[in-house]
């Protein structure tokens, strides 16, 4: 073993109160990678099994007579009868509407898997966020708190997930920051 080896070893060895070895920097560094990169997963999946339940009708949320490939509205149903509170009119009066079917199906299909290929990260954070800031205003108060709900806190871990490039772990992230036209604009990311 080499002299500066060596001496790394003795220097990560030696704990002072308050201080962490390199080792254990690292594992640390390593455990929360790999926990954003968990939550990533968790959260592309939530996007996108909405999407493909709310397509093909699976029977969890949405009936196959309700599916929107057999003509049913992803938006209707919770738009016209789920909606509450201060901004109720507004939902009502969008539910069912095309344009806003379209939109909603290829938010959950984009940012799910986004997510969950790790790439574009930021964008499907920032969409997802939207999304899931809007499902909140939807229910205004919510059921069983006065303002926080798990949209709320969806899209708290989104932002977390952006900004942390949790797509490079577990995921094509880095590959996809190394193409050109994402690292002119970086909040392709």
């Amino acid at each position: 073993m080499d002299t500066m080896t060596a001496m790394i070893e003795r220097n990560t060895a030696i704990k002072t109160p308050g201080a962490e070895t390199v080792r254990e920097q690292t594992t640390r560094k390593r455990a929360t990678r790999y926990l954003l990169a968990g939550l990533r997963l968790a959260l592309g999946w939530v996007f996108l099994w909405a999407f493909l339940d709310k397509m093909f009708g699976l029977g969890f949320a949405t009936e196959t007579k309700n599916a929107w490939i057999n003509g049913g509205s992803p938006t209707e149903g919770f738009l016209t009868f789920g909606a509450a509170g201060p901004f109720q009119g507004f939902y009502n009066g969008i539910a069912g509407a095309a344009w806003a079917d379209w939109l909603f199906m290829i938010g959950l299909a984009a940012i799910g898997a986004a997510l969950l290929l790790g790439v574009g990260v930021r964008i499907a954070a920032a969409a997802g966020g939207l999304l899931l800031v809007l499902m909140w205003t939807a229910v205004l108060p919510p059921a069983n708190n006065p303002f926080m709900d798990d949209h709320l806190v969806y899209a708290g871990v989104l932002a977390l997930l952006a900004v942390t490039n949790a797509g490079d772990t577990l995921g094509l992230g880095r590959t996809w920051a190394r193409l050109p036209i994402v690292q002119r604009f970086g909040w392709l990311r």
